[in-house]
């Protein structure tokens, strides 16, 4: 098959710009006593993980959910897990602990409630769960208040005998797309003070701090290089999008959503099946690949309507690529990615973590 046989629309994987950014963050952590843990969720697929494994530099997985963290066990890529969120609601805590059975897992907590539920959970599984304090560095989002209620909250983990305190995280996501570099570094070193901070009081105290996590795309290369930060959760390099592109990172866009015309009602537009069932626009419209002037105009649900230069030789029945300016959210629509090298398909991905597979795997019963 090559890549004009796909069915449209799909996921395109350029394999070789995938393999060439993968390769420059390992060989970046490769340096310096901060670790990469890769965030499965930007990706969701174990061909892509396995890459990130192979090439170095790491310590393990992040997943976003207990449902991502049972595919990367199920999968067998690595038994070092993290799950970079706090988990609650009927039954998480119960799939932690057992999962914990079987690979070594840590999970964020930033409150009492979560702790509680998960201690309550492991003893009943007889199972031990890592535990890292989420810290709130800015990005108004999770995470327990540094400082005092931090320390507070870490003792009552440290205290537990069903949960073992590792040590801290903080996510400096407000940061990661700034696109001026010298306000990213400053921003990111204000936040980072905060989580650094943070895990000097726990260690003045007599706690366990081994971990120190946090970092993303935008600031791997910042974050990533800070005294005391130990490993860093960037996900999106791999295969990068639009936003992140904006940025001065050494990361090729290696994925596009592959579509075929379906009308060119007028010389200067045209409407494609790559709409937005097919790719994301949260973070604005994505770009046309490889057509100067061509502009995505909106995304509808089954269409890409795109204003394209009158001189353009594309037909009703021709193939199109779009630039999708999120990447998790839009690999979260596909079943699979075909993976592409010198324009032939060597591979077909199966999205492993896409939506929530615990639905799939344990339907509800009326």
């Amino acid at each position: 098959m090559n890549i004009s046989e796909i069915p449209t629309p799909a996921l395109v994987v350029d394999v070789e710009a995938m393999q060439r950014n993968i390769d420059r963050m390992a060989r970046f952590f490769a340096e310096g006593g901060c670790k990469l843990r890769p965030h499965f969720k930007a990706h969701k697929t174990p061909e892509i993980a396995r890459r990130q494994l192979a090439a170095g530099s790491c310590t393990g997985l992040t997943c976003a959910t207990i449902g991502e963290a049972e595919v990367v066990a199920a999968e067998g890529l690595t038994n070092d897990v993290l799950i970079a969120n706090e988990i609650a609601g009927p039954g998480k805590a119960a799939r932690a602990a057992a999962l914990a059975q079987r690979i070594d897992l840590t999970v964020a907590v930033d409150s009492e409630y979560g702790l509680r539920d998960l201690e309550t959970a492991a003893r009943a599984a007889g199972s031990n769960v890592g535990v890292l304090v989420d810290i709130n560095v800015g990005l108004p989002r999770c995470g327990i208040a540094p400082g005092s209620d931090a320390l507070a909250l870490a003792q009552q983990v440290d205290a537990s005998d069903a949960v073992t305190l590792r040590g801290l995280m903080g996510y400096e996501g407000h940061v990661v797309g700034i696109e001026d570099r010298g306000e990213r570094e400053a921003r990111a070193a204000k936040a980072m003070s905060r989580l650094l901070e943070t895990a000097q009081l726990l260690r003045d105290n007599g706690l366990p701090c081994e971990i120190v996590s946090a970092g993303g795309t935008g600031t791997f290369d910042i974050t990533g290089r800070m005294e005391g930060v130990t490993e860093i959760q960037a996900g999106s390099y791999a295969l990068m999008d639009t936003a992140y592109a904006k940025l001065d990172i050494p990361f090729e866009q290696a994925f596009s959503v592959l579509g075929t015309m379906l009308s060119r009602p007028r010389p200067d537009q045209c409407a494609a099946d790559n709409g937005h069932k097919a790719c994301s626009q949260d973070h604005g419209n994505p770009d046309v690949k490889g057509i100067e002037g061509a502009r995505v105009l909106f995304l509808s649900d089954e269409h890409a309507t795109i204003s394209l230069p009158e001189s353009s030789t594309l037909a009703v029945g021709d193939s199109i690529e779009l630039w999708p300016s999120h990447i998790d959210p839009t690999i979260n629509l596909h079943d699979v990615m075909y993976a592409v090298e010198n324009g032939e398909v060597t591979g077909v991905w199966p999205i492993a973590a896409r939506g929530y597979p615990e639905q799939r795997q344990r339907p509800v019963a009326l």
